[in-house]
């Protein structure tokens, strides 16, 4: 029992850190392009009591570990942006949608990299009085590398709302742009359905399994 306790609280560090900085990097992004929204609104901190979601950020991890899910990930609440404002509306839109996405593999790379760096220096800390903090520790920088790389690579799945739909959006012709905005209001139904009959868990894994494997080492 608090062995799995302390997995969960290992699970849960990385992942807020992961949704706080990727919702920061979204408002910084969109006040580089002229938007001061996320700004006034007090969300470009790294506090992450101004991102976190009860549900998101923790009440759907919890229940992905209790039910066993291939995958843990989480999410916490939008960062308020008002696209109308952005110099340049197209750039601005894809640079502001791919932020969060570049923070969350940038931190999947420099954890993997400290991941690494400790993992070759193991054995010196064998039968040492800190050998279960060590442990520990390593196992906090995987579960980070694990939580960025599912963010990163779900948040580029091209459905509203999420960051990939945006992205996409702006390199379709203006015409199947309007279309596609359309699928916005039944967005979320079609990521849950994919979620819930297994598909989009496939694909994730088809993408993530190398990833992992190249970043760890393994």
């Amino acid at each position: 029992m608090l062995a799995n306790i302390i997995q969960f609280i290992l699970l849960i560090l990385p992942l807020i850190l992961a949704v706080t900085l990727h919702e920061v990097a979204h408002g910084y992004a969109a006040l580089k392009m002229g938007d001061h929204t996320a700004r006034l609104a007090g969300r470009l901190t790294l506090n992450p009591i101004k991102h976190l979601d009860l549900f998101g950020s923790f009440l759907l991890p919890l229940v992905l570990k209790l039910s066993g899910s291939p995958f843990i990930f989480g999410y916490a609440k939008p960062v308020p942006v008002n696209y109308h404002n952005f110099r340049e509306y197209r750039k601005g839109t894809l640079w502001v949608s791919s932020a969060g996405v570049l923070a969350n593999a940038i931190l999947a790379v420099i954890s993997a990299t400290i991941f690494r760096m400790l993992l070759s220096t193991m054995a010196s800390w064998a039968q040492s009085p800190f050998e279960l903090l060590f442990v520990h520790l390593l196992l906090l920088l995987k579960f980070s590398v694990i939580i960025n790389c599912i963010l990163a690579l779900f948040n580029l799945i091209p459905i509203p709302p999420l960051d990939g739909s945006r992205i996409l959006a702006m390199l379709l012709p203006a015409p199947l742009r309007v279309h596609f905005a359309r699928l916005e209001r039944f967005g979320m139904i079609i990521i849950l359905v994919l979620l819930l009959t297994g598909p989009l868990w496939r694909l994730m894994d088809f993408f993530l399994k190398p990833m992992l494997d190249f970043l760890l080492g393994q």
